[in-house]
């Protein structure tokens, strides 16, 4: 992946135009040595384009400069009833040659009207999903994740979902260690789960003393221990039952699958990183033993720990 391409129309949201500009636009840094991009933002008629928050963009680049784009990614706009034939017909044209087609919030309507989202997975804004399954309902539309990738059509839900799903893109193609450091650098969580809730019951706990934000610390430092329900519960004094529905109000997620998350990643980075066995990987972040890392590892990347380390390894030997 080294090209890619923004579109945006009349009625361009900012952050969402922001949001990909701050992924994949960046110039080079010493401190991180990430990937540099050949990025371009491009409208359908070039010049002054409206934008939705009282300020407009002048983009000087035509759609034609997307045609060799390795990402094309649409930006949100506000009226996402309008059509969008040019920004679908590039979508389309983008995908058929083997490109990575991104699309968050209301720019997923583009991609349906594309086709592109017919028979996938996909996902938009919670507040606009049931009319994306409405309008295009060969969708598959999953309105309670943050992301969804499927084959090469990415979609994510509203506002920072556009952040995961590019780090997803980003951790695909290079790797666990350049998608962390490209979230340190935004300073934003290296890492939220596609299927994590979109908005979760709770945002803020009722009280400050009870945030289990210092637990959540606690347990990235100590992986290799007993991270069960109760023995966390005890780590913040509730009960069992007590700490799991906070848990869920706070993260969204279920204790034991914020858990398993945090393990793979943690063994992304020593698969990357270091020439330790996969049982001496399991062993360290928690999982016991390699079948159990294979499994939870498979299951959340598609592949097993061996492939990931052949793919990514910073390392010259390779251990199975």
């Amino acid at each position: 992946m080294h090209k890619v391409a923004v579109v945006v129309q009349d009625g361009a949201e900012p952050f969402g135009l922001g949001s990909m500009c701050e992924l994949w636009a960046e110039p080079y840094h010493p401190e991180d040595d990430n990937p540099v991009f050949d990025f371009v933002v491009c409208t359908p008629r070039p010049g002054r384009v409206r934008g939705a928050s009282g300020f407009d963009l002048v983009v000087d680049h035509g759609l034609e400069a997307a045609a060799d784009a390795d990402l094309v990614c649409i930006a949100p706009k506000r009226e996402f009833d309008a059509p969008s034939p040019e920004a679908a017909d590039l979508a389309r044209a983008a995908h058929e040659r083997g490109a990575f087609v991104l699309a968050h919030c209301t720019a997923a309507f583009v991609l349906g009207e594309a086709g592109l989202l017919d028979g996938r997975r996909c996902t938009t804004h919670w507040r606009h999903s049931r009319e994306l399954a409405l309008r295009f309902p060969a969708a598959i539309v999953d309105e309670d994740v943050l992301y969804v990738q499927d084959g090469r059509v990415v979609t994510g839900a509203g506002s920072a979902a556009g952040l995961d799903a590019g780090l997803h893109l980003i951790r695909e193609h290079f790797g666990a260690r350049t998608a962390m450091t490209t979230a340190r650098r935004m300073v934003v969580a290296p890492h939220r789960s596609g299927g994590q809730a979109q908005f979760i019951a709770r945002a803020v706990p009722d009280c400050s003393a009870e945030t289990l934000g210092p637990l959540l610390e606690w347990i990235v430092g100590h992986l290799e221990e007993d991270l069960g329900v109760e023995s966390l519960a005890r780590q913040v004094h509730m009960s069992p039952r007590t700490f799991a529905r906070r848990f869920r109000a706070e993260t969204g997620e279920t204790p034991h699958a914020w858990v398993t998350r945090q393990r793979v990643i943690a063994a992304e980075e020593l698969l990357e990183r270091t020439d330790a066995s996969v049982e001496r990987v399991a062993a360290e972040v928690g999982f016991g033993t390699a079948s159990m890392l294979r499994h939870h590892f498979t299951r959340a990347r598609g592949v097993s720990p061996q492939a990931y380390r052949r793919s990514f390894s910073c390392t010259v030997a390779e251990v199975g």
